[in-house]
């Protein structure tokens, strides 16, 4: 049934897709995001959904009339120098060819979508639009889960799909712990306009939290903290937050497994945690990798790869300075770097991790920027709200992602390329002679 309702709704979409570019930007997210492919079960799962609706939004933008200057401030310039030097080092990569290729075509069509972004999106219609996308897909996927794991009784662990981005449940909680920032901006634009949709917002939060926690992710634990604190600082109903937070944590926390209490304890302790020492040994090579290939690094998935693990087990000893306890390199096999920051200083060397950290402190800074801004001049509320949100999304990547290999998460680029459109494309509207301000509202 869900294979002919996907076939019968997908000539539609790629319809809306070659009629207004913005449409197809949403669904190119959506689609890498929800992954079609993995509720499907017949002819509709060999479809690459993905593939055509990306090709369908670019042709889409190349056919259209009047298109806009290309700016994409010094972010979007990091971004693509950072492409560039993953390709450099690409060419000179330690891993398999087929290995190395394959996930620099997989972050081609990551910076193509940043690109296709900051140059379609002009209105505040178009960025709700790619909200409701990722809503729709993260927010979806968490929905269900959650109410999974309160049907369970908190048996049910919460897992993504297999062959998808957010496979391991560490990375989704991630997804999950950056959609709650937008999904309370959507419910400050639109909450008051329909309670329907005030319900269910509400309820995608309420339900993206218990996902959170149902991953058993310390990583997402981490991130949810850090979104949940800065919610209540910026808050002007603390005592109401404060109060609901209290009612929907006696509610969940019944259904919470004795082993998740056990997970997260180990935060406090973590030199005696043998998954962390593990991540520990992992940053140690990642270093290890970066300091005999400074420039270059080993390219994407080097570290992953065992010969080049078994190389750098044989001076793991060697970096003094770099304490790791009694943990020493897994002899069975090679394991991901488990932080977006050195597996970016061991795939791409020092100047890729520089090019890397420059993408997210300016994209962080500009956010700031245009709120202050916003504010500033008077422009629309909306404005401001949205950059702050999407502040602090960045930032819960930024802290939950530092165990974690998921530097080249399509989400993350996709929120910076957001956060250039409101500078570059939205807020000058509202500055002093810059024109009409109803024209980008």
């Amino acid at each position: 049934m869900r294979d002919i309702i996907l076939l019968c709704v997908l000539p539609f979409l790629l319809y809306a897709t070659l009629k207004r570019p913005f449409i197809g930007l949403g669904l190119w997210i959506w689609t890498a995001m929800f992954y079609p492919n993995a509720w499907v079960y017949g002819m509709a799962a060999g479809i690459r959904y993905n593939l055509l609706i990306s090709a369908s939004a670019i042709l889409s933008y190349l056919c259209s009339p009047n298109k806009k200057r290309f700016e994409v401030g010094n972010t979007g310039a990091f971004v693509l120098l950072f492409f560039a030097w993953t390709t450099v080092t690409s060419v000179f990569a330690l891993a398999m060819p087929d290995r190395v290729w394959g996930f620099w075509n997989d972050f081609l069509k990551t910076v193509v979508l940043f690109v296709l972004i900051t140059l379609v999106l002009t209105k505040k219609e178009h960025i709700e639009f790619v909200l409701w996308c990722l809503v729709l897909s993260v927010g979806f996927y968490a929905g269900l889960e959650g109410l999974k794991f309160i049907a369970s009784g908190g048996g049910h662990k919460i897992e993504g799909f297999a062959t998808h981005t957010l496979g391991d449940r560490n990375e989704l909680s991630i997804a999950f712990a950056m959609m709650l920032p937008l999904t309370f901006y959507l419910l400050a634009e639109y909450g008051k306009r329909s309670r329907l949709l005030r319900l269910g917002l509400l309820g995608s939060i309420l339900l993206l939290v218990v996902s959170i926690i149902g991953t058993q992710s310390r990583g997402g634990f981490i991130a949810l903290t850090v979104v949940g604190g800065y919610l209540f600082l910026k808050s002007r109903r603390k005592i109401l937050l404060l109060v609901s937070v209290l009612i929907a944590g006696s509610l969940v926390v019944g259904l919470i497994p004795s082993e998740w209490f056990h997970r997260m304890d180990t935060i406090e302790r973590v030199g005696g945690d043998s998954s962390f020492m593990g991540r520990v040994v992992a940053w140690k090579l990642s270093t290890l990798l970066a300091l005999q290939h400074p420039l270059l690094g080993g390219g994407f998935k080097s570290l992953e790869y065992w010969p080049v693990w078994t190389l750098l087990s044989l001076d793991f000893h060697t970096l003094s300075f770099f304490p790791s306890g009694d943990a020493v390199p897994d002899t069975r096999g090679a394991h991901a770097a488990h932080s977006i920051y050195f597996q970016v200083l061991g795939e791409h060397g020092f100047p890729g991790l520089l090019l890397f950290l420059c993408i997210l402190v300016t994209a962080f800074r500009k956010a700031a920027r245009v709120a202050r801004t916003a504010t500033a001049v008077g422009a629309p509320e909306w404005i401001a709200s949205l950059a702050t949100a999407l502040q602090l999304s960045l930032f819960a990547y930024c802290v939950g992602a530092a165990a974690l290999s998921f530097a080249y998460f399509d989400m993350t680029y996709t929120l910076c390329a957001l956060i250039v459109v409101l500078e570059k494309r939205i807020l000058p509207a509202y500055l002093p002679g810059q024109g009409k301000p109803g024209a980008l509202a």
